[in-house]
């Protein structure tokens, strides 16, 4: 498998979907995610900021969607990001991951994506 994730150059799922999760992963409780990051959604749920809104980009993405990203958390991410693959990555397609990268008019991963040997010279 790569050792190059495409997601290193997409940020659509972060820029596409609502991220919300018990509160329980949020710093003040005992978790890691950073609670200034989060807004309330329900009495039991959080949303990452950004990411509750008709046009959600996640307030923890760094960069362009489609270009060069990475999540200013990426260590202390919650539980969605932390179970979101990309299509492909463990030879399944993610149907969420392609919806998201057709939002950016990114085409779909292909199923040999993660066999590409990558070259650490370059």
């Amino acid at each position: 498998m790569s050792e190059v994730s495409p997601c290193l150059n997409c940020g659509a799922c972060c820029s596409h979907f609502r991220v919300s999760f018990f509160w329980g992963e949020c710093a003040s409780s005992g978790g890691t995610v950073p609670d200034e990051l989060v807004t309330q959604i329900s009495p039991s749920r959080v949303a990452m900021n950004g990411t509750d809104c008709k046009s959600p980009r996640c307030t923890a993405l760094i960069g362009e969607v489609g270009s060069n990203v990475q999540c200013s958390i990426y260590e202390q991410r919650s539980s969605p990001c932390r179970e979101f693959d990309a299509s492909w990555e463990y030879g399944e397609q993610n149907v969420d991951c392609d919806k998201a990268r057709a939002r950016f008019g990114l085409p779909p991963l292909e199923p040999e994506w993660n066999q590409i040997p990558y070259d650490q010279s370059a």
